[in-house]
């Protein structure tokens, strides 16, 4: 087994069980693409067994910090059964499941969801790329299913020195499907969707807002970013008389109006708008336009911290339109999901778009990803969707 060195101090992270170690921590040491190392200390002390990335800034992640644990088949079949049996436990009401989410089930690199009777990966990092076969069988045998789609066609991969990839690692058949979520039912392809087809991580908030579109008896609602319609079939469920989906995806607008079709509401209700976000809100307030809720669940504007600040101006200038669109008594559900930009920052960004919009709101909840996709205590980066539910005064 060859050995990894590190740096006199920068051991600690590693003492803290967090599965990063830098390519500035290591004093010597190397290894092949995904190669199991034995990570120690200066003193030469086992600190974690890992899988080790040439090309990448991450340059081992760890997969365990017991030196008694064997990195195996047997390995991946025990930490793919505990993160499928940890979901069957939790209140998830619908059969579109994140089943593995990275480092927090202990495999980092590999996004597993379930969609149906399909499941659909991204493996990401050298290490679940060369164990790859086993953690598909194992995927298979752990939840009983017959077909696996990989969508590891995201640019992360090129950090690790990896191509893109897709294409059925198991079984065949169409890629289009259709989930249950809340009672509603969404279409999605797992080919061809973002991700791994859909937004899983903002199942629990799409009911969220169907209820408090309920409860507060919005009438007009405005989501942009809609993407495929989740939040717009939420305002909808909940009672709006009038939603108005905003995206630059005409594909996506067409599933979305087909969302609301496929679930029964009056299509005279939904209105889809083909168009720039930030022009459209700029229209919506030159026309004298006003909403009772409004959704702003953005792409990601700051995939890391060094793009915090300009990514900061993006969001400050779409919540402050949103901000001075809402009705008096509005609600706004905003969003970042841009690793870069922590809760807090996101708080003071959206703090400060109220001031310059001339506004004062109650904040009703912080809000974040789906329990399927959760934070552990030794790798917040992890929480990388967060978001606010605002009620104007």
């Amino acid at each position: 087994m060859k050995s990894i060195r590190i740096r006199e101090g920068k051991e600690r992270s590693l003492l803290r069980r967090h599965p990063w170690v830098f390519e500035g921590s290591i004093a010597k040491g190397k290894a092949d693409p995904g190669e199991t190392v034995r990570v120690e200390g200066p003193d030469g002390r086992f600190l974690a067994w890992g899988a080790y990335s040439p090309s990448s800034s991450i340059r081992v992640r760890a997969w365990s910090f017991d030196e008694a644990e064997r990195i195996d088949a047997a390995f991946f079949q025990r930490r793919v059964q505990q993160a499928v049996q940890l979901r069957g436990r939790l209140p998830i009401d619908s059969d579109g499941v994140r089943l593995v989410h990275g480092e927090a089930d202990g495999l980092p690199g590999l996004v597993v969801d379930r969609y149906a009777d399909v499941l659909s990966a991204q493996f990401l990092a050298t290490g679940v790329e060369r164990w790859k076969p086993v953690i598909a069988d194992a995927l298979l045998q752990a939840t009983g299913l017959t077909r696996l789609y990989e969508r590891s066609d995201v640019g992360v991969r090129g950090l690790e020195g990896l191509e893109p990839a897709t294409g059925w690692l198991r079984g065949e058949g169409a890629t289009e499907v259709t989930i249950r979520e809340h009672g509603w039912r969404l279409t999605l392809d797992v080919a061809e969707g973002h991700k791994t087809g859909y937004y899983l991580d903002q199942r629990d908030n799409r009911r969220l807002f169907a209820q408090w579109v309920e409860r507060l008896g919005a009438q007009r609602v405005l989501n942009c970013y809609s993407y495929t319609g989740g939040f717009s079939v939420a305002a909808l469920a909940g009672g709006a008389q009038q939603v108005v989906s905003v995206d630059s995806s005409a594909p996506a607008l067409a599933r979305a109006r087909a969302h609301v079709a496929l679930n029964g509401f009056d299509e005279s209700r939904a209105e889809f708008v083909d168009a720039d976000v930030n022009q459209h809100l700029r229209g919506c307030l030159q026309r004298g336009e006003r909403f009772d809720a409004i959704v702003l669940d953005p792409p990601k504007f700051a995939p890391t911290a060094a793009h915090a600040e300009r990514a900061a101006r993006a969001y400050k200038d779409i919540n402050r339109l949103a901000l001075m669109l809402l009705a008096p008594g509005g609600l706004l559900l905003t969003f970042s999901c841009s690793g870069g930009v922590s809760a807090d920052l996101f708080h003071k960004i959206v703090a400060g778009a109220g001031t310059d919009a001339g506004v004062d709101g109650c904040l009703l909840a912080r809000l974040e990803a789906a329990c399927d996709h959760p934070t552990t205590l030794a790798y917040p980066e992890g929480e990388y969707l967060k978001g606010l539910a605002i009620l104007k005064r």
